[in-house]
Order: structure tokens, then C-alpha cells, then sequence
């Protein structure tokens, strides 16, 4: 992967569950995931993730952890609401 520091942002559009998604996934903001730094944020009605990383390999490390983080709190929100 490539060298120097790389930066993504990522909007996940949670409709009315948007701050439910932000609360399950704060805990994980605090976690430290090797070489990254995480803030979540509310836009609305989406979950904005912003993620620095030292290295693209460890960028790519982080993207998958939260993006399979706010699937399974979308998951659990669809199973206590019966959908």
C-alpha cells in the first residue's frame, strides 16, 4: 500500500437512526485502532466518519472496522424494530 498519510471521510445516510448509529458507534471512536485517528459526527441524518491514517493499509484497516460496525448497529435497529 502506499506511504505518507491519507485521509477519507465517509457518509453513511441513516435517516431517522442517525443518532442512534453515531451513539453505537462511539464507543468504537474511542478504541484505538493501530495508526489512526477516528471522529464521528451527526450531519443531520447521517453519520459522518472521518478517518486519518499514517499509512493506506491501516486507512483501509479502519474503513472496514466502521463500515462493518454501522451495518451491525443498522441490523440490530431493524431486528428491535421488527423490520
Amino acid at each position: 500500500m502506499g506511504e505518507g498519510p491519507v485521509r477519507a471521510r465517509v457518509t453513511l445516510e441513516a435517516g431517522p437512526d442517525a443518532a442512534a448509529m453515531l451513539q453505537a458507534l462511539s464507543p468504537e471512536a474511542g478504541r484505538e485502532v493501530p495508526r489512526t485517528r477516528t471522529k464521528l459526527s451527526l450531519d443531520g441524518q447521517n453519520v459522518v466518519i472521518d478517518v486519518d491514517a499514517d499509512d493506506a493499509g491501516a486507512l483501509r484497516a479502519a474503513l472496514n472496522s466502521y463500515l462493518r460496525w454501522a451495518a451491525l448497529a443498522l441490523d440490530a435497529s431493524k431486528l428491535a424494530k421488527g423490520d
